[in-house]
């Protein structure tokens, strides 16, 4: 579980495209924008204060602060939310602020205990980035307030000398950003885990695949995919849906349907590659999405195979299947989400056919184009039993 939880990247848009369905995102901008208010607000009544900044270096370093806080505000009130890469640099530039302000204090006590501002920022990295960026604001948060404690014990004023009182203020800030925020961030990460999961299947669900396919069929994070295994030359999308299950629940009851279900996603599961994605998306429908390592091999037809040999039920299940082809070759070049999208619509329209021609089927279309729409909107492509 630790292990998933440290390897997993969270899918930063998809969270805020998350948060924008539900109507959150103006007022979650404007409180964010705030946060620069509030800024600006610590720089100007510090140069007000004794035991704030002073000279030359210090009015320079409180212009910076103050102009950086400023912009912040605008960039957050005026601009759409920030892509990834600028979210993080946004973040890094507010946590050098941050120790910069408690560095320039006259009173080291003051800017020892300034630095439990970096737990603000470190909360919005916990919710909107993964544990590895987590891991490089909780080392500079430590490393700050280690060197600011240093400051406050070798320097003059309030707990000059008192080398009890510094490590007690490192201690204080590590258990923040140690055990808090960490410990926050898994346990969001166990939430949002819990809310894609199939709770019968343990595959994922309807929302799940949209979660991971989105980064499945990225087009930089396919190259990175797909460069580890340089022979794949195909990807599929596959729907699966089991014929007549109606009747097996009419028939034997839903517990005995439950189990056909978990028996059925246990097969899936164990028919395709580790990597690929396979969820539950129905009552007994199923997608999978994954990577052919070789060209020739028929995955419908060992999906069809899994379903139609499953041992210990007390009546034969079969599938209907239907799977969408594309060469690998174009995908680093072309792939994009709403392509994945249309792919999985169009193993979605086959796995249609398979049923009308009596169940049992697999019905294959290659997607000679992905990205590329039709007149009716779709990729194009052609059909073969």
């Amino acid at each position: 579980m630790l292990r998933s939880w440290w390897s997993e990247r969270i899918d930063y848009r998809w969270l805020v495209d998350t948060i924008g369905a539900h109507s959150a995102l103006r007022p979650l901008k404007t409180m964010v924008g705030c946060a620069g208010l509030v800024m600006l607000a610590i720089t100007i009544v510090a140069l007000c204060s004794p035991a704030g900044q002073h000279g030359t270096a210090g009015d320079i370093q409180a212009g910076i602060v103050a102009t950086t806080a400023v912009l912040w505000t605008l960039r957050w009130w005026l601009l759409p939310w920030p892509g990834e890469a600028e979210s993080l640099v946004l973040i890094a530039m507010v946590d050098i602020a941050i120790t910069a302000n408690n560095v320039m204090v006259q009173d080291r006590l003051l800017g020892a205990m300034g630095s439990a501002l970096l737990v603000v920022t470190g909360g919005y990295v916990t919710i909107f980035h993964g544990p590895r960026f987590l891991l490089w604001h909780v080392g500079w948060s430590l490393l700050s307030i280690v060197v600011l404690s240093l400051m406050m014990v070798l320097g003059d004023g309030h707990g000059a000398g008192d080398a009890a009182l510094g490590v007690v203020v490192v201690l204080v800030s590590f258990v923040v950003d140690i055990f808090v925020l960490p410990i926050v961030q898994f346990c969001h990460w166990v939430l949002r885990r819990d809310a894609l999961t199939d709770p019968l299947t343990g595959l994922m669900n309807r929302r799940g695949l949209d979660y991971h396919m989105q980064r499945h069929v990225d087009c930089s994070d396919s190259r990175r995919r797909f460069s580890r295994r340089r022979e794949t030359r195909a990807c599929y999308f596959a729907t699966v849906d089991l014929d007549r299950f109606k009747t097996v629940n009419d028939t034997f009851g839903h517990a005995v349907g439950d189990d056909v279900l978990v028996s059925t996603a246990q097969r899936l599961r164990a028919t395709v590659d580790p990597d690929a994605l396979v969820a539950r998306i129905g009552g007994e429908e199923f997608a999978l999405v994954g990577q052919l390592l070789d060209p020739s091999d028929e995955i419908g037809e060992r999906l069809r195979a899994a379903i139609a040999t499953m041992p210990n039920l007390p009546v034969e299940v079969t599938a209907s299947v239907g799977v969408a082809l594309w060469d690998g070759t174009q995908m680093a070049a072309k792939c994009t989400e709403p392509a994945g999208r249309h792919l999985l619509q169009l193993s979605d329209d086959a796995m249609y056919v398979a049923k009308r021609l009596g169940g049992n089927t697999v019905i294959v279309t290659s997607a000679n184009e992905p990205g590329t729409p039709t007149s009716q909107g779709v990729p194009t492509g052609e059909w073969w039993g």
